[in-house]
């Protein structure tokens, strides 16, 4: 279930559809985190958050990087993680069906 605060292709903004649409779009990494019974959105926001910077991290520093980290701060980790366990909880439906 999406948050209702909706602007941007279904998303809270551009930078929440941005970031689900480069880094978690049609994968399926969190599953296994997701299977083991990890439910609770705000640490696997938590954890897609640390994930995203720590890859931009990597990719670059100064300016850039600061930049980058600044669009971030506006992405609703959290809308994602709610939206990666309901796609996780689709999949298992049509899987038993």
């Amino acid at each position: 279930m999406k948050t209702q605060n909706t602007d941007y292709n279904g998303w809270k903004n551009y930078q929440t559809w941005r970031v689900a649409l480069e880094f978690f779009d049609g994968t399926d990494h969190y599953d296994d985190y997701i299977a083991a019974g990890n439910e609770d959105i705000s640490e696997l926001a938590a954890c897609l958050r640390e994930e995203v910077e720590e890859y931009l991290s990597q990719m670059g520093s100064g300016l850039a990087l600061d930049y980058a980290l600044a669009f971030l701060h506006e992405c609703s980790y959290y809308e994602i993680a709610e939206h990666l366990i309901e796609e996780y909880k689709e999949k298992l439906k049509h899987e038993k069906v």
